[in-house]
């Protein structure tokens, strides 16, 4: 599991990546991650192209962020990721809480 994040050159995105599994061994990085972005200001996307793994954990974490930017749908893209992972985001429902961009 690597964390990886980049702002954009204006400063209004930042891109986390996530590559591996996404789970409970990943909080810390996340959270540290996450936390440098402003929650009032940033929009945030989650860069899932190389995830193979996502449990409910992980799901925790993005509801946390979700909460944390004030619960909007537009503050945070969820982008790359595969079908199985769709599938869990599907399961969850959180393709009606997040701003989806699935892998092509």
């Amino acid at each position: 599991m690597t964390i990886t994040s980049n702002r954009s050159s204006d400063g209004r995105e930042l891109t986390i990546g996530v590559e591996g599994r996404f789970d409970f061994s990943s909080h810390q990085s996340f959270r540290e991650a996450c936390s440098q972005g402003d929650p009032e200001r940033t929009r945030f996307i989650i860069d899932l192209s190389r995830t193979d793994y996502v449990d409910s954990s992980a799901l925790g974490m993005l509801l946390l962020l979700r909460q944390r930017t004030g619960g909007g749908r537009d503050r945070i893209r969820l982008r790359g990721f595969g079908p199985e992972v769709r599938r869990i985001f599907e399961i969850s429902h959180f393709d009606q809480l997040f701003d989806m961009e699935p892998a092509p």
